[in-house]
């Protein structure tokens, strides 16, 4: 009699070399859940298929880093945001570039394609909104309301809003027919990271980084209920197709959620990291993430995850009774009108000829020439992208991942993390390489070679330049698998005396702070002091004063420049600070024409003025530098780099 097999809730699937530098975007096609992009710091957009090896198409023609990818409802259209601010959007089909669309100042922190209509929205550091109209290569409306960058933009199912989120922890909704803002949503303390429409109801959910994730009612525009027992910065929502709960991304695992009662169905650990986007398909969900160059891809069985009718984990509190959810089917809420024509089938922009498809100006022909679609495997490209079956889509057998058997005790029971992957697969676009020895071989089973960060992160797993092993004596017997605990003691305390002395001269440097004043703090040359202050004073705003910005000002230029991720955090904040309360001051003081007569406070002003205009024009170098940088640090630098604009 056969013994049945149990089967892994959560596995990852595979992990590739997506580029030849850092992978700074990606996004799942949300038709099929089996087609990836990627964008990296090469500039470049590379098509994949989900679980297969081989990189499909190598879209070119940006010049800056990718910083926002989107694909359309019917995954014949992709549209990529750069460092620039410059939008490309790509007929896939014909293997070309389809638009440009010039005239976001900043970074593009994120894009959307309309359910059913020739229409994209772009949101960007420069805190503007954008409705594009792909067809007539034109913008068609500007919104205007953030004081922060847009990180997240979503249509509503029936194409008539469009949904907000940004840093300046607010998710605003805007109603396209009017052109003008239709409400704002309060409550997040934090910068709100995505923002997502229930697929039925009139119900918006958004996730923030302060660890929770808030339904809003969209007939009543107040909050439906708020889940805040998270330890994780919410990465990414997503409705199940029927609307019966939000799957939540967070770092490592995936929350099942209701809202009426707010409740937590599961936890599923998936050991994902920070993924980045979600989709499903065959009642499976695909998480993908990245690192460095790397792209990782993850399926969770969700026949095997409650939605409803469960025991929830930790969210009810025992004096309230449990309400039961709503049967699938039946809504609290108003319902979305879609059109019945073309709702239930997104509808591709149809073009009547190859001159409507890409119009004949110079500067579209100009973007041909330099945008370039390189195929790079022609098979899976003809099987995917053109198909002789027309009903056939990506990808033509779209059949469920089979599921890995569960390990055996003893062994890891969940998916492994990016960085501990064993097996790695790699077909990178045809392209120069930086190093080609940095290229690991195709299936290797070695793993991944990763080069020291310029920034030691501040979050990790070992002390920076101490090695366990040298504190422990060395083993001369290979055989021999257990220390004796009086040789490792002795070994230990050899820098007991050591670690002693540091720590008490760390703490006489701090009462010599408390003692006196910040200027004592700079005297000690110690930046690990000046970071302790910075991040008490940052907490309070009302504590900064002009004073305390010209003793800090060069302080924070150091810091800015530390190999420390968590002070060149601290530095940025402070930095951020200081040109959010004193740049206007300043630059209007150096701007005044001299005062008739003696005025002995306004000289003291002035000269402390002129002092801080000549460090912020020396930090500003550095802003410049770090500009480019990927990731967190580069957009906490770029936009550093936009309030510093007007030193220039």
């Amino acid at each position: 009699m056969a013994v049945a097999v149990t089967t892994k809730t959560a596995w990852k699937l595979q992990e590739i070399m997506a580029h030849s530098s850092n992978v700074s975007s990606v996004v799942l096609g949300k038709g099929s859940g089996r087609m990836l992009a990627t964008g990296g710091d090469d500039c470049r957009v590379n098509i994949w298929s989900v679980s297969k090896p081989n990189c499909i198409m190598s879209l070119t023609g940006h010049t800056t880093p990718i910083e926002s990818l989107q694909v359309n409802p019917n995954e014949k259209l992709i549209v990529a945001g750069s460092r620039s601010g410059s939008i490309r959007v790509w007929d896939l089909e014909a293997a070309k570039v389809l638009r440009t669309l010039p005239g976001h100042k900043a970074n593009i922190c994120s894009l959307h394609f309309h359910p059913f209509g020739s229409f994209v929205a772009s949101g960007s550091l420069d805190t503007n909104i954008k409705l594009w109209d792909v067809r007539r290569k034109g913008c068609i409306f500007t919104f205007k309301g953030h004081t922060e960058a847009v990180r997240c933009l979503r249509f509503s199912p029936d194409g008539k809003w469009v949904a907000s989120a940004a840093d300046d922890h607010t998710v605003k909704l805007w109603d396209l027919t009017a052109g003008k803002l239709m409400f704002e949503f309060t409550g997040h303390t934090g910068p709100v990271n995505v923002v997502e429409f229930h697929p039925n109801e009139y119900l918006l959910a958004s996730g923030s980084s302060d660890r929770t994730v808030r339904f809003w009612d969209l007939e009543k525009f107040q909050v439906v209920s708020c889940i805040e027992e998270e330890a994780t910065p919410v990465r990414c929502v997503l409705f199940n197709p029927d609307g019966c709960c939000l799957y939540s991304g967070f770092q490592d695992s995936l929350r099942v959620y209701g809202w009426e009662p707010e409740r937590c169905f599961d936890v599923v650990l998936v050991n994902w990291g920070k993924v980045a986007d979600l989709s499903i398909s065959n009642n499976q969900l695909i998480g993908v993430s990245f690192a460095q160059s790397t792209v990782s891809s993850f399926v969770v069985d969700l026949s095997r995850v409650p939605k409803s009718d469960s025991v929830p984990h930790g969210l009810i509190r025992d004096d309230q009774p449990l309400v039961p959810p709503t049967p699938t089917g039946s809504s609290l809420r108003r319902i979305y009108d879609r059109p019945s024509t073309s709702c239930s089938k997104p509808q591709r922009v149809k073009h009547n000829s190859e001159s409507e498809r890409h119009s004949p100006s110079s500067e579209d022909d100009r973007d041909e020439k330099e945008s370039k679609a390189e195929i790079q495997n022609q098979e899976d490209y003809k099987e995917i992208f053109q198909p002789k079956n027309a009903i056939c889509r990506t990808p033509p057998r779209n059949e469920p991942f089979p599921a890995p058997p569960e390990d055996e005790p003893g062994a890891a029971k969940e998916a492994v993390k990016p960085s501990q992957a064993a097996d790695v697969q790699t077909s990178l676009p045809k392209q120069e390489l930086p190093d080609p020895v940095q290229r690991p071989p195709i299936a290797s089973s070695a793993s991944l070679t990763r080069t020291e960060p310029s920034v030691i992160p501040a979050a990790r797993n070992e002390p920076i330049g101490l090695k366990a092993s040298d504190f422990l004596p060395a083993v001369k017997n290979q055989s021999q698998t257990e220390l004796v605990d009086e040789e490792a003691m002795s070994q230990i305390r050899k820098g007991h005396e050591t670690m002693c002395v540091v720590l008490t001269s760390r703490h006489k440097n701090l009462d010599a702070v408390r003692a006196n004043s910040l200027d004592s703090a700079v005297a000690i040359n110690d930046l690990s002091v000046v970071v302790d202050l910075l991040n008490i004073v940052n907490q309070k705003p009302s504590l900064w004063k002009l004073d305390l910005c010209t003793i800090v000002l060069p302080q924070i230029e150091k810091l800015l420049q530390s190999k420390y991720e968590s002070y060149v955090q601290t530095g940025c904040t402070s930095l951020k600070l200081i040109l959010q309360r004193f740049l206007p001051l300043i630059t209007d003081m150096l701007a005044a024409p001299p005062s008739v007569g003696v005025d002995i406070s306004r000289e003291e002003r002035l000269h402390k003025c002129k002092l801080c205009y000549k460090q912020l024009k020396n930090i500003s170098n550095v802003v410049k530098n770090k500009s480019g940088l990927s990731g967190r640090h580069g957009s906490a630098f770029r936009e550093l780099l936009l309030l510093m604009a007007v030193l220039d």
